[in-house]
């Protein structure tokens, strides 16, 4: 516990880049990594030379997925320390939601997102003094005394509802106002790191990567996955986007009439790009014509190619589901603006993507 922060930082940025490393430091210093690097170990895979592990660990904490028998044991101790304290969250979480009035609720993965980059790793196991949570939570909300129903138990031992004097709850929406009500709770003042860590662990959980907007999620670019479970890569609204079909068609580069691989959807730079069925990436780098793309291996010999993308998500090796951000799109590659060059390959052959999009 006593190597220094930048040491720490050496070794997570080195097992970011280096497979070798990867595979052999595993997920081990997580458990000491100090807050200023939380977000290179929630970029970081779990064992990433094996697919089934490829998981954050703002993910693993986030949900009830079962741990795999060969992690590392400081690694899991971190993990399961983290699942303790958003148990201890979750009943307050429930009571605040209970008081707050209309449509107004706390954002639940907002207040865990902030509790991991301030805690995850924390020599102190959970679960921690009651009230530490009970502050912690009361920073996210104002409290103003009024009447309403509540719950008693009468002389018989029933719960009766009465008229009597509750807290109503209303959500803090400045994050500023957040972060100084928390410092003063907690004694301790939050610094930028934990700050950005904890607002990539609220985008990687709430859309997907670690970094993004609340339009990745609504209306159009929500994920839409169709009754055979096979999702649009960009939406319900791709048959209002095409710009180029699959099959013979003038090429808009050199005016040629030519062969098109896959179909063009018309979207801005930077909208998530969604992987269509589950399946392992198989490459996820840059040709000169594809630019950056993902390929992704399905079941039945099926393929499935993002291309012209601005950012890749994912890696080589790394299992995913349906709906999985796997790319921003973009315009690298050989193109004339941004767009997503989406291909379906059946037993390597190239196919029309409109026979599977939902």
């Amino acid at each position: 516990m006593a190597a220094p922060a930048a040491i720490l930082a050496k070794a997570a940025a080195l097992a970011l880049t280096d497979e070798n490393t990867r595979k052999g430091i595993g997920w081990c210093i997580v458990a000491i990594l100090s807050p200023i690097i939380v977000l290179l170990a929630l970029l970081c895979s779990v064992a990433a030379g094996t697919a089934e592990h490829n998981v954050s660990a703002a993910e693993f904490c986030f949900s009830s997925i079962t741990l795999p028998v060969d992690m590392p044991e400081e690694y899991k101790e971190s993990i399961e320390n983290m699942r303790a304290h958003f148990t201890e969250l979750d009943a307050l979480l429930d009571d605040i939601g209970d008081r707050t009035e209309g449509d107004e609720s706390l954002d639940e993965i907002r207040v865990k997102a902030i509790f991991y980059a301030l805690f995850f790793g924390s020599e102190t196991p959970a679960p921690f003094a009651a009230d530490v949570y009970q502050k912690f939570v009361d920073c996210f909300a104002t409290f103003t005394e009024t009447t309403g129903t509540v719950t008693e138990t009468d002389a018989d031992g029933n719960e009766v509802e009465v008229e009597g004097v509750i807290m109503a709850a209303t959500p803090i929406s400045d994050l500023d106002e957040v972060y100084q009500k928390i410092g003063e709770a907690l004694g301790t003042e939050v610094t930028a790191e934990q700050k950005a860590n904890a607002e990539s662990v609220y985008s990687l959980i709430k859309y997907g990567a670690p970094s993004g907007n609340e339009s990745w999620e609504t209306g159009d670019n929500a994920p839409y996955v169709s009754a055979d479970g096979f999702c649009s890569p960009i939406g319900a609204n791709w048959r209002s986007i095409v710009t180029s079909e699959f099959g013979n068609r003038v090429d808009p580069i050199s005016g040629q009439r030519s062969g098109h691989t896959g179909m063009d959807l018309a979207v801005p730079q930077g909208t998530p790009v969604r992987a269509a069925l589950p399946g392992t990436v198989i490459v996820a780098g840059y040709e000169g014509s594809y630019g950056n793309y993902v390929m992704i291996e399905h079941a039945n010999n099926l393929r499935t190619v993002y291309a012209h993308c601005s950012q890749l998500t994912v890696h080589s090796g790394q299992t995913v589901q349906a709906g999985t951000v796997v790319a921003l799109s973009g315009a690298t590659g050989r193109v004339t603006g941004p767009h997503l060059h989406f291909e379906v390959r059946v037993n390597n052959e190239r196919t029309d993507p409109r026979y599977y999009l939902p």
